[in-house]
């Protein structure tokens, strides 16, 4: 064997593996990420399942923001949902037991709106006047993202949007 051949094989050799590496080093990218967003999607159906079951049952809304909405219970007792924009969090606070929803949550917003629609549209009226006992319908939506590496945002959910009408009033 010569000094080429076995240059030209060494160079080969690396050829390969730089390849096999490289696709090695993106597949389990592909594969963290995959995973990442599954998470992701199942943190916020579960988040969205809890909002709805909750919202429907109450008898109203007793006090509202745009990050934070507090109703009268079916049980007298007060339901608040808060979202908590330093610690990217959404929470459920009922008879002194906190549960956090939602976790990485970028953005989170709260509405509240009429039940009628607006004629021609699928759109609900506002809330008049911030008359608290018209909401009929509370829209929440929410972006949520995490970071695959440390300075790399990756993942980022689409925002995820309901509509709930309250159904005891």
């Amino acid at each position: 064997m010569t000094l080429i051949e076995m240059m030209v094989g060494m160079t080969v050799g690396l050829v390969i593996l730089a390849v096999v590496g490289s696709v090695m080093l993106w597949s389990s990218r592909s594969f963290a990420a995959m995973a990442n967003y599954a998470d992701l999607d199942n943190a916020s159906r579960n988040a969205l399942d809890i909002l709805t079951r909750d919202i429907r049952q109450v008898n109203g809304l007793t006090s509202y923001t745009s990050n934070q909405v507090i109703f009268a219970d079916s049980d007298g007792a007060a339901l608040q949902f808060t979202f908590n924009s330093v610690a990217k969090t959404l929470v459920r606070k009922k008879s002194g037991a906190n549960t956090t929803l939602l976790r990485d949550c970028d953005a989170l917003t709260f509405s509240i709106y009429q039940r009628n629609l607006i004629g021609g549209t699928y759109d609900q009226f506002p809330v008049a006047n911030s008359d608290l006992t018209t909401c009929k319908l509370v829209q929440v939506s929410w972006v949520c993202s995490r970071k695959l590496l440390p300075t790399v945002l990756i993942n980022t959910e689409s925002i995820q949007t309901a509509k709930i009408v309250i159904r005891n009033q």
